[in-house]
């Protein structure tokens, strides 16, 4: 086909190829989607192959344009449609799903990359600079990022890129500014940077961002976004309180030390149970594991305490003083893990980072600002939980600390404390991945839920009892090997609890 592309998804018809289109279009191997742009694909919705070939299609309006303005920095089509660009175009495209929205402007230089279709998308010095000219939203988005777009922008790249990253874009942007004709707007772009580093007089701050990584406690911005989302899952749930049952000295005891005892477990502190019973009752600390029996005895010191284990914070200065405390007292034999102090350094999971050191603080306080919007103890104590967990705030004993966090919620309410027992190990880490990863918190919900109601009907009095009831749901097994089986954790039968009554005591300590 003469003067058209035979494999081109879309085109642009012009005066040299408007009879072969023509041709193409009757014979049904081209369609007209908008003015002057045809595609070969005969069946995909119009939207779809806008949306498939977006970049293409913007080549095609505007040859040889600069990507840039609020494109330049987000990288993709606005929320509604909008991409921004410079060229010798002087008017809008409006298609399905995408405005083509041109410019005039300084011509691109040799630090603009080349793109997709002969465009180019401006460097990173020139995105800052271009976004410091003000504009305003005719319809749909500003052509350039607001105030406090700008420095939630530039705290992400001081986050996740450091000082260098953000000093480097600053140090291209004053070669091109006098190029560019912007020095007013260099000028600007010089005092916000200096402001959110701290190395000069703070500008005012127009966005909660700037403000705290100016006012020194910068957060993070995309774990909020996982705090908000768990929170609306939260706040929609149906009021269910699990009351605990009423248990006396050995079954606070027992309850607390199976606690202590499985959360270890799901650190990868693994005991027998009779060898975490010497520890925790009878004082033998095995010479070889030192340091792993007190992260156990630790656990039990605070999940035992009465009084420790009532206490939830008021303020964000007492929920750090009570986080400080509990995991100094978790790893009080670990010194190389700095028992009690926040991290200096990034820790990670796999190939998933945990909060920043220089943001811990920050991110803290604007999770406790959520937790205190949040009524019931289950909900947070759910919040309170994936909080501490997700900031991660020390080097070690993390998740130990933060399940102790939630069942303080829940003792000082009365209601029955969440243990997850080692079958139901993969459950929980899973549920913590999905809302980390995907931001679904619905299986953390449901996971928390059901380890709430089958500790509810544990018979903690006697240890026996309880200890059989564990054994013969699952409770102990490991949970691969549980996978492997097919086996999972079962809430007790009535016919179980009868039995472990008839062969056990009603009330007992190991």
């Amino acid at each position: 086909m003469p003067g058209v592309a035979p494999f081109a998804e879309v085109q642009l018809s012009s005066r040299a190829t408007a009879k072969a289109v023509a041709t193409a279009e009757a014979a049904k191997k081209l369609r007209k989607i908008a003015p002057a742009l045809y595609t070969s694909n005969m069946t995909d919705p119009v939207e779809v192959i806008i949306r498939r070939n977006a970049w293409q299609i913007v080549a095609l309006y505007c040859p040889g344009a600069i990507i840039t303005d609020r494109t330049g920095i987000e990288g993709r089509p606005a929320a509604d449609g909008s991409v921004f660009v410079i060229s010798e175009r002087s008017t809008d495209v409006e298609l399905p799903g995408l405005k083509i929205r041109p410019r005039k402007g300084a011509v691109a230089t040799d630090l603009d990359r080349q793109f997709i279709g002969g465009l180019r998308m401006a460097s990173p010095g020139r995105s800052l600079l271009e976004n410091m000219l003000p504009s305003r939203a005719r319809s749909g988005v500003a052509r350039t990022l607001s105030k406090a777009e700008m420095e939630t922008y530039i705290d992400k790249v001081l986050a996740q890129r450091g000082e260098g990253a953000i000093n480097t874009m600053r140090d291209e942007a004053h070669k091109l500014a006098p190029v560019l004709r912007l020095q007013t707007e260099m000028a600007e772009l010089d005092r916000l940077v200096g402001s959110l580093l701290g190395s000069r007089p703070s500008v005012e701050m127009a966005g909660a961002v700037g403000q705290a990584r100016a006012s020194g406690k910068p957060y993070d911005v995309k774990r909020l976004e996982l705090f908000e989302a768990l929170r609306a899952e939260l706040v929609a749930l149906p009021p269910n309180i699990r009351v605990a049952p009423e248990l006396d000295a050995a079954g606070e005891d027992n309850q607390a030390f199976f606690e202590a005892y499985f959360s270890n477990f799901i650190e990868g502190t693994e005991f027998e149970v009779d060898e975490a019973v010497d520890i925790v009752f009878h004082n033998a600390i095995p010479i070889d594991r030192s340091a792993d029996a007190h992260h156990v005895l630790g656990t039990f010191r605070i999940a035992s305490n009465r009084q420790e284990m009532a206490a939830v914070p008021a303020t964000a200065e007492e929920f750090v003083a009570l986080l400080k405390r509990r995991h100094a007292v978790i790893m009080e034999q670990r010194a190389d893990k700095t028992p009690g102090i926040f991290k200096a350094i990034v820790n990670r999971f796999g190939n998933y980072d945990f909060v920043e050191p220089n943001m811990v603080m920050g991110t803290l306080a604007q999770g406790f600002d959520i937790y205190r919007s949040l009524s019931g103890a289950f909900e947070r104590a759910i919040f309170m939980m994936f909080l501490v967990a997700e900031v991660h705030p020390f080097l070690d004993g993390n998740g130990r600390v933060a399940r102790l966090m939630m069942n303080a919620e829940l003792v000082a309410a009365g209601e029955q404390r969440v243990l997850i027992p080692n079958v139901y190990r993969n459950n929980y880490l899973a549920a913590l991945r999905a809302l980390s990863v995907n931001a679904t918190p619905n299986p953390l919900v449901r996971t928390l839920e059901f380890a709430q109601r089958y500790g509810q009907v544990i018979p903690w009095n006697s240890f026996d009892q309880a200890r059989y009831v564990l054994e013969q749901t699952n409770a102990f097994m490991k949970s691969n090997l549980a996978d492997e089986l097919g086996k999972r954790v079962r809430m007790p039968s009535p016919e179980l609890m009868a039995d472990a009554e008839g062969r056990y005591p009603a009330s007992s300590r190991p």
